[in-house]
């Protein structure tokens, strides 16, 4: 009962029926003015006629006609419900019609002084005390003659009884609508809540371990529905996360077991040649003690440059490395990276090329994350090209982008001549320690392109790759222009 009561459903359907009731209270409020107005203002008509009616009877056939005309029309309303009086301004009364029931009616002293100072009529509500009396009665005022003052009011007791009737019917009423509020406010609560207890129910389920569970998505296309929808998206974006943490975490492991062993094989080798090594033989054993340091450095550097790599990886794809985005000439830096690995390439018979294209190849991006993506797909490049063969490198400022945007992009392509990769190959090579049957037998770690690839989505770009297996392969890397 308390955790309902702290419940969202539940003061939402508290919410629902105070403002169901408000309303109607406002609403009855204004119903109940617009009708007692209304009554006043027939009321007031009526009471203006009958008394411009004496008035005329007076000015033609004289007061002994109106006097008469005043009392035959309050009995014919009834003692209970109409009364009049006749009195002069010094307040002498000289006629009226029963007043047993209406002697607490007053003479109003501020009617008599609007009345003689040139108003016609004056209205005005007393209230009667006393048992079953009628409590408000209306009178109105109007001056006959020139000392006479004709006071005319009637019960309403008629418009009391109506709006009394109005009053009881509207809270008998709203009883059971309070009761239908409750109920249908509970109903559009839970309703409303229930896609929320959706995606309640598949949080608690993902918790327990189940990243396979997604929010069922209704049809209506409202507010809770995009948020399932939204839910659901970053649920394919965790689970993504969590299988490239587990395939790293696997990789790692394999990748990181081989250099490990070596290590530990060449410890073990050159300790037991030491122990088979006789007298004299000092140097020897120091020769084997000091290749073995050096190969084990040569391992530890690589295992240092693969572990910087994946973290450089992360960092780029998580965002948590902000990249210090600056004008950078892709021209110059591209020139700048051809004449460094020109002499790898001499080293290795490979033609190398530069076709720099058009002017206006300004990006801006980090330079450093810029020249580190230039060099892994130009060392890839040079690595898989054999001797004879031949690597061009072009860049063109005036390529579109995405056809939705038409924004201007720099497109960099880097074309070999090398062993080209299978068909079956091309979707995963941007995979994370990830190589090919061709590039099992060369030196490297498999993040070169994984790293590309995440500096070029940091830019807001991306690389697209054409090969075919024995005739070679190109990168186009697309960055958005400056």
């Amino acid at each position: 009962m308390n955790k309902f009561l702290r419940s969202f459903t539940f003061r939402l359907t508290l919410w629902y029926t105070f403002i169901f009731c408000l309303s109607s209270l406002i609403a009855f409020a204004v119903f109940y003015f617009l009708i007692d107005s209304e009554l006043q203002r027939r009321t007031d008509h009526a009471l203006r006629n009958q008394v411009e009616e004496i008035g005329r009877i007076y000015q033609l056939h004289g007061l002994d006609s109106a006097v008469s005309i005043a009392r035959l029309q309050a009995e014919a309303a009834g003692e209970k419900r109409a009364f009049f009086r006749m009195f002069y301004r010094t307040g002498v009364v000289f006629a009226s019609a029963n007043l047993d029931r209406w002697n607490r009616v007053v003479m109003n002293r501020v009617a008599l002084k609007a009345l003689f100072s040139g108003k016609s009529v004056f209205l005005e509500t007393q209230h009667l005390d006393g048992g079953n009396t009628c409590n408000r009665i209306r009178v109105i005022y109007k001056r006959l003659g020139r000392e006479v003052v004709l006071q005319w009011g009637v019960s309403l007791d008629q418009e009391q009884a109506l709006l009394e009737t109005f009053r009881k019917v509207f809270f008998g009423v709203m009883v059971p609508l309070f009761a239908c509020a409750l109920a249908v406010g509970a109903f559009m609560a839970r309703r409303a809540m229930s896609g929320v207890d959706r995606i309640g129910r598949t949080a608690r389920r993902i918790s327990e371990h189940d990243l396979d569970s997604r929010v069922p998505v209704g049809r209506r296309g409202d507010e809770i529905d995009e948020l399932a929808i939204t839910f659901n998206q970053m649920l394919d974006r965790i689970q993504s996360l969590v299988s490239n943490i587990r395939c790293m975490t696997d990789n790692i492991a394999h990748d990181l077991r081989s250099p490990i062993t070596r290590i530990r094989g060449m410890a073990e080798v050159t300790l037991a040649r030491s122990s088979k090594m006789g007298p004299g033989r000092e140097q020897e054993v120091l020769d084997d003690f000091v290749q073995m340091a050096a190969d084990i450095i040569e391992e530890c550097d690589r295992l240092l440059d693969m572990i910087a790599t994946m973290l450089a990886i992360s960092r780029t794809e998580s965002g948590i490395d902000q990249l210090e985005r600056r004008p950078v000439d892709l021209a110059a830096m591209v020139e700048q990276a051809c004449e460094l690995f020109r002499p790898v390439a001499e080293d290795g018979s490979i033609n190398l090329s530069l076709d720099l294209g058009s002017a206006g190849c300004i990006v801006n991006g980090d330079i450093r994350m810029l020249q580190r993506m230039v060099a892994n797909l130009l060392d890839n490049a040079l690595k898989y090209t054999p001797p004879g063969g031949k690597v061009v490198i072009s860049l063109d400022g005036s390529a579109k982008g995405d056809p939705q945007d038409m924004q201007d992009m720099v497109v960099l392509t880097i074309s070999d001549t090398g062993c080209g990769i299978e068909g079956r190959h091309l979707p995963h090579i941007f995979e994370r320690f990830y190589r090919g049957d061709q590039s099992r037998g060369t030196a490297g770690s498999g993040l070169g392109l994984s790293l590309a690839q995440a500096v070029a989505r940091a830019h807001g770009g991306r690389i697209e790759v054409e090969s075919e297996a024995g005739r070679g392969t190109t990168f186009k890397v697309l960055i958005p222009k400056a």
